[in-house]
Order: structure tokens, then C-alpha cells, then sequence
């Protein structure tokens, strides 16, 4: 176990302490910060990686990708406003990947052709066991803003019966993945001790408190550091610097974007639609861009 992951679970469990003292009200106002704080940084500056993937490229230029990327983005929301179940569905799909993806980005280089279908898919597998194991301790909330976004009802034990499911392949893959390569058991029975860290930290916080402390300290962060090395080499604190000022315009304009959206929204309800669609609409191309990314960055730690 390496230092930050020491450091992932000190401070996982010193958040969930601190929730302690905390109260909901202020637990959903300090999720959302770190939330649109951290959370939405980690992916302010996927243009400009998308631009070093596609350096050799003389048929892109920066404005060229910058354009694609928006237009994307704004496809994303229409599709969620016109096909919100659809989305949805596409939505935690695609975070399932994103999530496992980089949790066991050391894989990527590791085992063979890790292109393919079966790594992708055990990927998949993982996020959508961290995403369900948190909605499955706070499925009644999770059926409500599901209700709110898309407009359908759902039953609790459909997210209980999607879980048992989730479990029993990725334990098939498991197994299939330690046959084949049984060098890696120590790295699965790592991710297995993660997952049960994930697991009590969800059953004991919030729904957006637990959320946060997995999507902050779990998934931003060690993405950003993997885009501070894709970008300028390695990961140090002017590294880091040189980050933050590429992003920090394209974060501010996200922001404002999100306020523009609770500015013209009349309701709460109707705000959380646009949330997520606005959430969706960018996690999208954000996948994609990362995707790319690991493919030509050797993480080997």
C-alpha cells in the first residue's frame, strides 16, 4: 500500500469523524463545495489534454478541439433533456467505467492486451460496485433524485438485486483475472480492502458526504496527479501550479455556467435536473479524454 493510499484512508476516516459534528444541511453545503470544487477542476483541463493526445495532428487545432468539446457537451444536455431515462442509465454506465478505470489504472500496463473487452469490462464492474454498494445504503434517496431527474419510480429491490449481480461477476472475473495472472493477488486483495473502506464510509455518511469523500479523495485527486504527469512529465507542486492556472478558466466558466442554471431554475427539483444533466453533459467527454489518456500514459506505480 502506497502513501496515498495511506493517505486516502486517514483522511476518509477523519471526514467521516468530522461528519459527526456536522449537520445534514451543512453536509449536503460542504459535499457540494468540494464537489464543484475538486471535483469539477479534475476535469477543467481535458482540452488541453485532448490536445497533447492529438499533438501530432495538424487537423486539430486547439480552437478546432475546444469547439468539438462544447459542442459536445451541449449535445450531452439536449439528449438528457429529450431522453432523461436513457441518459441516466448511459450516465452511470459510463461513471461505472470511469470510476473502475481509474482505480485499477494499474492494470492498464499490466495485464495483457489491456485494450480489451475483459479488462474494460472488469473495470466497468468495479466503478459500478462502488456506485451501487453507495446507493444500495441510501437507496431511498437514490429512487427519489432518480424520480426528480427522469421521471420514473423505481423499486428498492431492483438496486439490491443489480448489486448481488454486480458482485457475483466481478467475483467471476476476479477469479478468471487470478488464474491467468496470479501475481496480481496482492493488488486484488488491496482493492477488496478499498472496497470494504468504501463500504463503511457509505454506510456511515450521507449520501452526498459519502459520495464526496469517494469522488474527492478516491477519484479527483489521484486523477489530477495522473494528468499533471501526462502533462508536464511527473507530478510536483509547480507541476501542479501550471495545472490549476490552464484550468482555472475553464472552471470558473463551469461554475458560472451551474449558477446560471440555479439563477433561471424556479425549484429545487427542477435544479437537480439540470445538475445532472449539466454533470452528464460533461462527465461524457471527460471518459473519453481519460480513456485516451491512460492509453498513453504508463502508470507504473
Amino acid at each position: 500500500m502506497n502513501f496515498i493510499s495511506k493517505f486516502s484512508i486517514i483522511i476518509s476516516f477523519f471526514c467521516l469523524w468530522l461528519c459527526s459534528f456536522v449537520s445534514p444541511e451543512n453536509q449536503l453545503f460542504i459535499g457540494f463545495v468540494f464537489i464543484l470544487s475538486f471535483g469539477i477542476l479534475h476535469g477543467s483541463n481535458d482540452i488541453f489534454v485532448l490536445k497533447k493526445i492529438l499533438l501530432k495532428n495538424e487537423n486539430f487545432s486547439f480552437f478546432k478541439i475546444l469547439l468539438l468539446y462544447v459542442l459536445f457537451i451541449l449535445c450531452c444536455i439536449l439528449l438528457f433533456y429529450y431522453f432523461p431515462s436513457l441518459i441516466l442509465l448511459l450516465f452511470i454506465l459510463f461513471s461505472g467505467y470511469h470510476f473502475g478505470e481509474q482505480q485499477l489504472i494499474y492494470l492498464n500496463n499490466k495485464v495483457e492486451s489491456s485494450t480489451s473487452l475483459f479488462l474494460q469490462s472488469y473495470q466497468t464492474l468495479y466503478g459500478l460496485l462502488i456506485l451501487f454498494l453507495l446507493f444500495e445504503f441510501h437507496n431511498k434517496e437514490v429512487i427519489s433524485v432518480i424520480s426528480d431527474i427522469a421521471k420514473i419510480s423505481l423499486h428498492p429491490e431492483l438496486i439490491t438485486y443489480s448489486l448481488y449481480t454486480i458482485v457475483f461477476l466481478f467475483s467471476v472475473f476476479s477469479i478468471v483475472i487470478l488464474k491467468k495472472h496470479l501475481k496480481y493477488k496482492d493488488f486484488l486483495i488491496k482493492e477488496l480492502f478499498y472496497l470494504l473502506v468504501f463500504s463503511i464510509i457509505f454506510k456511515v455518511a450521507s449520501l452526498i458526504w459519502g459520495f464526496t469523500i469517494y469522488f474527492v479523495i478516491w477519484h479527483s485527486l489521484p486523477s489530477i496527479m495522473n494528468q499533471v504527469s501526462f502533462l508536464y512529465g511527473d507530478f510536483s507542486f509547480n507541476n501542479f501550479l501550471k495545472y490549476f492556472k490552464t484550468a482555472l478558466p475553464y472552471w470558473l466558466i463551469s461554475l458560472f455556467g451551474l449558477g446560471l442554471f440555479y439563477f433561471f431554475s424556479n425549484e429545487l427539483k427542477l435544479f437537480n435536473s439540470l445538475f445532472f444533466s449539466f454533470l452528464a453533459a460533461i462527465t461524457f467527454p471527460h471518459v473519453l479524454v481519460i480513456y485516451n489518456m491512460i492509453r498513453k500514459f504508463k502508470y507504473t506505480k
